[in-house]
């Protein structure tokens, strides 16, 4: 596959253009407005039927040619992150509070130069539906796009995503079958009781014992309600409750997030969570409310289709730079909700290790895509696509 890897590396300068020029105006999620518009002309100018809109600013490019059945989905993100970029570098964004920490500008300009060279030169015969995704940062914008009937409009067979990943080394792909990143939802348990001196507990219902002691029960809930050899994590953010030293809140706040690879697991955390914080608040009297909030599914990979990712990964790149069954992330990804609908596999692409450019972890301000990618990522997607649709 060295020939296809030249071709892409010949074509690259113009992508990594691109990927920096979205870099310098990032927009965050739902906002993408600036984005969508630049990726929709591309495909258009490539001949694709372009769909613009699709989830509020989600972009899908199909391209059709000859008479195969067989229909392909590639996904990419687009959105950034509010964070301050402190990288320095000349195409820093130029929006304060905004920036593309996590490297959805590398993962659009990766899927556009794959979809460049489809057009030109692509060997397949079948149905490519390039889906440019808007806020995957926690915004959903994968169900808004199916709640707009995204796979009523453009069915696929098969669908894939690609992440960056600092840590590992730059370009190498790693792939996992079954459970690959974490379920993740959020509650605010509200603690009501009843407030007072501080010089006179006993005429109150202390709000702030009743949550010290929530929080530290809930960790028992990790370590001896749920399978040791399955993932879970129930971490309590923040405590916020009074603001003087004598005085004794009516109402102390707890935020939690949680997070599990299994859906049994999840729901069995639910489940635990809301009974715990129950009985805790009735045994010191207090009250206690829960406003539990689902957030992104389980992510998993489905077996057949991560086979055929492997396949692809060893033919472009050979066995020294893939990692066939990667460790599972205990990160969200909403890509799982499109994974729920049609099979699939997602897979990471080395950002860089050790003391490299690309090691910084992402949502972080000194977080940058790694350039060398543009080329590799696009190369994997061209021969994942001729090869699905031979």
């Amino acid at each position: 596959m060295s020939t296809l890897l030249e071709d892409l590396n010949a074509q690259a300068d113009a992508f990594i253009d691109i990927r920096r020029d979205i870099h310098r105006h990032p927009e965050l999620g739902f906002d993408e407005h600036r984005t969508s518009a630049l990726v929709a002309e591309r495909l258009e100018a490539w001949g694709y039927q372009v769909e613009r809109g699709l989830g509020g600013t989600g972009v899908v490019g199909r391209l059709v040619r000859g008479d195969g059945e067989r229909r392909l989905g590639l996904r990419a993100d687009m959105d950034a992150l509010p964070i301050d970029e402190s990288t320095g570098l000349a195409y820093a964004s130029s929006h304060a509070g905004v920036m593309h920490a996590c490297g959805h500008d590398g993962h659009t300009a990766m899927l556009l130069a794959a979809a460049h060279h489809l057009a030109e030169r692509g060997r397949f015969s079948g149905t490519l539906n390039l889906i440019f995704q808007p806020a995957e940062e926690g915004g959903g914008g994968a169900l808004r796009m199916m709640e707009q009937g995204l796979f009523d409009k453009y069915p696929c067979d098969a669908i894939f995503a690609m992440h960056n990943m600092p840590g590992l080394p730059q370009g190498r792909l790693a792939l996992r079958e079954g459970p690959a990143m974490a379920s993740s939802d959020y509650a605010t348990v509200t603690v009501t009781g009843i407030g007072g001196h501080g010089a006179m507990p006993h005429r109150t219902a202390d709000p702030i014992v009743a949550a010290a002691s929530i929080v530290m029960a809930l960790q028992t809930i990790v370590s001896r309600n749920i399978d040791p050899l399955q993932m879970a994590v129930v971490t309590v953010g923040a405590i916020h409750a009074g603001k003087a030293n004598n005085v004794i809140p009516q109402c102390a706040t707890l935020e939690l997030s949680v997070r599990a690879l299994d859906r049994e697991v999840r729901t069995r955390l639910e489940q635990r969570i809301k009974a715990l914080v129950a009985a805790q608040a009735e045994s010191f009297g207090v009250k206690a409310q829960i406003d539990w909030r689902p957030g992104y599914a389980v992510l998993v990979n489905t077996p057949e289709e991560t086979a055929f990712a492997r396949e692809v990964a060893l033919e472009l790149l050979g066995p020294e730079r893939v990692t066939l069954q990667g460790p599972a992330l205990p990160g969200s990804e909403d890509f799982a909700f499109m994974l729920e609908r049609v099979p699939g596999s997602y897979l990471l692409i080395g950002n860089g290790e050790g003391d490299s450019h690309g090691a910084c972890m992402v949502h972080n301000p000194g977080y940058d895509f790694n350039d060398g990618n543009v080329a590799i990522g696009a190369a994997y997607w061209v021969l994942l696509a001729e090869r699905f649709m031979r």
